[in-house]
């Protein structure tokens, strides 16, 4: 199930493997994918994938979230016990890469 939304500088799509009907943690994916309009000030595309994985007991809940900005693809994966704790995993790794992109950037 996928789903895709809009908004002023940032595109999120929001896939759900293995599972449905989970609006609260889709709209919990959007909402912090478009946060990440903070740290990098073109236009993002951004792709939340949000997995169950039958195998791991403890850290069964997999985000990968991929942002594409001009010439230039990032992507983080990371499992947790919840989706939120995975999401925010990812967002801190995106984070990190969005400002050292603008840093280089900046120093061109």
């Amino acid at each position: 199930m996928t789903n895709s939304v809009t908004s002023d500088a940032v595109s999120v799509k929001v896939t759900l493997r293995h599972s449905n009907n989970h609006g609260g943690i889709e709209e919990y994916a959007r909402d912090a994918a478009s946060g990440l309009s903070k740290f990098y000030s073109g236009a993002l595309n951004c792709h939340v994938i949000l997995d169950h994985q039958k195998n791991d007991h403890e850290q069964n809940k997999m985000a990968e979230i991929t942002v594409h900005v001009p010439q230039h693809d990032f992507v983080a994966r990371e499992s947790a016990p919840t989706y939120e704790q995975a999401i925010d995993s990812c967002l801190d790794v995106l984070e990190r890469q969005l400002k050292k992109l603008k840093d280089k950037q900046r120093n061109i």
